[in-house]
């Protein structure tokens, strides 16, 4: 089975679907297995991160908009603004595609473990993020 879920974005930062995500799995009646997912963006990506204290989710954006600079002299990518150099940078930095097992119906995700699409850019976006779910 292989299902499209997109993930409404507003500025940078990241935005959890494990709920949404977790609806499908349910809805597959896979039992165990894998659900695979693939961000159809090259300025997105995926994490898994924790989901219980968002001053975690903000010190990793803060922490990767310095590792990643606007303004680079050296970028030339730069037809869509200031950030887009930057989120493409970021995308390849970080993961498109995310492996999580299925046991008994459920995600194998730890207790404060979220599934989130990281915005890399200032504006938001409808990004599509392609799921396989499979025996």
């Amino acid at each position: 089975m292989v299902e499209i879920l997109t993930v409404a974005t507003r500025h940078q930062g990241l935005y959890e679907f494990t709920s949404a995500l977790s609806a499908l799995v349910n809805r597959s009646h896979v039992t165990d297995g894998i659900c695979n997912l693939l961000i159809q963006h090259t300025s997105a990506s995926l994490v898994i991160q924790e989901n219980a204290d968002p001053s975690a989710q903000d010190d990793l954006e803060r922490w990767l908009n310095r590792l990643v600079p606007e303004g680079d002299a050296l970028y030339t990518h730069v037809f869509e603004g200031a950030d887009d150099m930057p989120a493409h940078i970021k995308a390849a930095l970080t993961a498109s595609t995310l492996s999580i097992p299925i046991k008994k119906g459920r995600l194998c995700l730890g207790t404060w473990q979220g599934v989130y699409c990281w915005e890399h850019r200032h504006l938001g976006s409808q990004r599509q993020i392609a799921v396989h779910i499979g025996a």
